[in-house]
């Protein structure tokens, strides 16, 4: 990663709850980014096709995660018939769940199929950690702030 010159120490994105709805966005997709360049994950996901909603429910903000077969993709749009949907009850509760590495119980559900509860919840948690770096140096490839 490329740091912007006379960056000594590393800057952090600001609290979620300072977040615009296009600044969570782009830190969201960077993750994305990152996890599906993960290997391990990618190895772990080489015979899954499976659809996922992610919805945070209190700034009405889904987006859809598709697996197929080690590829992992994104998109903003909702998709029909999701085999699971991860839906967090605040924002604050999803990027905290991030930086620290923990989630609040009672803030994070999942529906559908129960056969693939095992495997959201591994793909959680290397997303979670891949958002809290990014989190904590929020800038892409490129040098350029994310939020």
């Amino acid at each position: 990663m490329i740091r912007p010159e006379g960056m000594n120490e590393i800057e952090t994105a600001p609290a979620p709850a300072d977040l615009s709805r296009r600044a969570a966005r782009r830190l969201i997709q960077r993750a994305f980014v990152l996890l599906g360049r993960n290997k391990h994950v990618r190895q772990n996901l080489r015979a899954v096709h499976m659809k996922m909603m992610w919805v945070l429910a209190d700034a009405d903000f889904e987006w859809a995660v598709i697996l197929d077969k080690g590829r992992i993709e994104f998109d903003r749009r909702p998709v029909k018939n999701p085999d699971l949907t991860l839906t967090w009850s605040s924002t604050h509760a999803f990027f905290e769940g991030a930086r620290s590495g923990k989630d609040q119980p009672e803030a994070f559900s999942i529906e559908g199929r129960r056969e693939l509860h095992r495997l959201a919840e591994m793909l959680w948690r290397a997303f979670r950690e891949e958002l809290g770096n990014v989190l904590r140096f929020p800038f892409d490839d490129d040098g350029v702030r994310l939020a």
